[in-house]
Order: structure tokens, then C-alpha cells, then sequence
């Protein structure tokens, strides 16, 4: 088999729920499709979100790569090598992790496509759902609170708070949630890097009672020290996110004993197959594992499905980012019901986009 043709797609998403975190506003997000067409009759797809903050990229880099990385270097190669084409592509994407997720997961896609099977069976099929959070933005207490109720008649048993501003408003609203979900919901926090370690035990003893399941990228994501004065400080997992980069990042953490739990985003470590050695070394270091994301439309969203079904330290799911899209060509890439993640139990990724 090889790749024959190789396409490119740049799609801008409106939210219909715009939302806040600590250091900005969204309202719309732009992601970038991948087509990769081979002589076997299969096709893969994938999907980046750049993101300027997180990843260092933006939607035109992105196109920038496709153009004169990518698709060069993507034709004529057997797309079952995957090992081989991203090293290969490792060098000129070491700064563009969201691009190389792209040509991961398009290649991922017609592995399992290939095969016939879910691709979350060959990568070792532990699970066949698992439960996602939704995330609450940074809203004015009363909305925070009508919010929560919302989305738990509409089924959902976890729900992540948004923070990292103002952190005795973020007691508030944790506790006024607390109050009008009552016991049985999980609720997890995430300051986006917006306290100090000071603000961080603040918040804790502010909120013990609400019982937090665990704190997300509470300090500023730069000065890892820090996450780790926090997590001797408190009783409950402190999770690193916008800290956990790639491979380097998470032996550092690991090697350290710097937090309790890792947010594992594939568009920030560059894919799957560099996920699983971002878990590897998580699991050896007795690290609990999160599948997070950023706003990514439902096919990049089904592909971190796929990765947090095959391993089993992969205990949490926050894998929301597409509930919000307007004009999502892979609408239905995943199947969502009382909060609960399935995939369509198609070969592959489970969906093909119609264009």
C-alpha cells in the first residue's frame, strides 16, 4: 500500500457557548483537516487544533507545513510504517505538535482501517466507554451554578470548574455548586496556571468540604517547582497540564515526583503514538493518566477516545471540546450518551468526513 494524495482543509468553528479561562476569551476556534488517500482503497483522516498559547501555533503555520512538509513527504510512502514516517517528520515538526497529530492520527486511521478493527483494539482495547467531564467556563457564580445543573439533567456525573482569576470567587462558586449537584457528582478544578502556591492551599482549605477530586495546572506551567510544592501541600491529586509537553516533560515530572497526574493532549504531544510513551512513562512512575483536549472537532476528539479505551492507567476522560462547535464536518464521530463516551465501533477512527 501507499499514499497517493495527500489534501488539506482549514475549517473555523464558531461555539455556541462562548466560554472564559484564566489567561483568555474563546468564541471560535480553527482546526485543519488532513485527507490521506492511498492506492489500497483506504483513506485516513486527521485533524489539528493549533492553539498560539498552548501549542505555538496557529492555523496558518499549520497550512504552512501542510504545504512544504507534509504532503511532500507523505506521497509514495507506505502509510503501516508509522514509526519510520514520523521520525522522519520529527525534525521539521518538533515546533508544530498539532500537525504532527495530524499526520498521526490520519495514519493511525488507516492502520485500523486496514485491519478492519477499532483502532482502539489494536492498541489494546482495555475498555469499550469511559466517562468524560464537561467543562464549565469562568462565569459569574449563579451561571456557574445554572450551569452545573444543566448539564447534570442532561446526564453527566462530572463536571470540570473552570478558575484561576479571583480565588475566592473560584470557593465560592465551587461550593455553591457543591450545594445544588449534591454528593453523587464529581467535581474537579482547573486554574489554568492562574494561582500562586499560596492561592493554591487557599483554595484547597476553602474547598475541602466540596471534596475536589483533583486540582488541574494550578501554577504557572514554566516553573514546575512550584506544581510541586503544591502537591506536597495538599491531600488531594494535583494534575500537570499545560506543564506536560512531550516525552522530556513527563519523565522530569515523573523523575521528581512533581505532581500526581498527568493530562495527556494529543494535539500538545504530537499523537498517539507518542501519547503512549508520554503513558508509559506515567504508568511506571505510578502516575495517574487524563485524556484532555482543547477545542478540537469530534474526529481529533474520537482519536483521544480511541487512546484512553486502550490502556488502563488512563482512569479519566475530559474529552469535551467539540460539544460546542458550529459546523463540525466530523459531527458524530463519537457517540455521547449520559456522559458517557463510546466510538462508533467502526474500523478506524470509526468515521470518514464528507468532503
Amino acid at each position: 500500500m501507499r499514499i497517493t494524495d495527500v489534501g488539506w482543509r482549514r475549517v473555523t468553528m464558531r461555539l455556541s457557548e462562548p466560554y472564559e479561562i484564566a489567561y483568555e476569551k474563546i468564541d471560535s476556534t480553527e482546526n485543519i483537516f488532513l485527507t490521506v488517500r492511498t492506492n489500497g482503497g483506504v483513506t485516513g483522516y486527521g485533524c489539528a487544533a493549533p492553539d498560539r498559547e498552548v501549542t505555538g501555533e496557529t492555523a496558518a503555520s499549520v497550512l504552512g507545513v501542510c504545504e512544504g512538509v507534509i504532503g511532500p513527504a507523505l506521497k509514495g510512502v507506505d502509510p503501516l510504517r508509522i514509526a519510520k514516517i514520523l521520525s522522519r517528520l520529527l525534525p521539521d515538526l518538533k515546533e508544530h505538535p498539532s500537525a504532527m497529530c495530524m499526520v498521526d492520527m490520519a495514519l493511525h486511521d488507516i492502520l485500523g482501517k486496514a485491519a478492519g478493527i477499532p483502532l482502539y483494539k489494536l492498541l489494546g482495547g482495555f475498555r469499550e466507554r469511559i466517562r468524560t467531564s464537561v467543562t464549565i467556563g469562568i462565569l459569574p457564580t449563579l451561571e456557574t451554578v445554572e450551569r452545573a445543573e444543566m448539564f447534570m439533567v442532561a446526564g453527566f456525573r462530572c463536571l470540570k470548574i473552570k478558575g484561576g482569576k479571583d480565588v475566592g470567587l473560584d470557593i465560592e462558586r465551587v461550593m455553591k455548586v457543591r450545594e445544588a449537584v449534591g454528593e453523587k457528582i464529581e467535581l474537579r478544578f482547573d486554574a489554568n496556571q492562574g494561582y500562586t502556591v499560596e492561592e493554591s492551599l487557599r483554595f484547597f482549605q476553602g474547598t475541602i468540604t466540596a471534596k475536589i477530586e483533583l486540582i488541574e495546572q494550578p501554577t504557572p506551567k514554566g516553573q514546575p517547582d512550584l506544581l510541586g510544592r503544591v502537591t506536597t501541600g495538599v491531600p488531594i491529586p494535583i494534575m500537570a497540564d499545560e506543564s506536560l509537553m512531550n516525552l522530556r516533560d513527563a519523565f522530569r515530572l515523573a523523575r521528581r515526583e512533581l505532581v500526581d497526574m498527568v493530562n495527556i493532549k494529543l494535539m500538545k504531544v504530537g499523537g498517539i503514538f507518542e501519547a503512549l510513551q508520554v503513558n508509559s512513562v506515567a504508568r511506571s512512575a505510578g502516575l495517574e493518566v487524563m485524556v484532555g483536549c482543547m477545542d478540537e472537532a469530534a474526529l481529533s476528539i474520537a482519536a483521544g477516545l480511541h487512546f484512553a479505551l486502550a490502556r488502563p492507567n488512563v482512569m479519566y476522560a475530559d474529552l469535551d471540546g467539540h460539544f460546542d462547535l458550529v459546523g463540525d464536518p466530523s459531527d458524530g464521530a463519537v457517540i455521547l450518551k449520559d456522559g458517557i463516551l463510546y466510538t462508533t465501533g467502526k474500523p478506524g477512527l470509526g468515521f470518514d468526513p464528507s468532503f
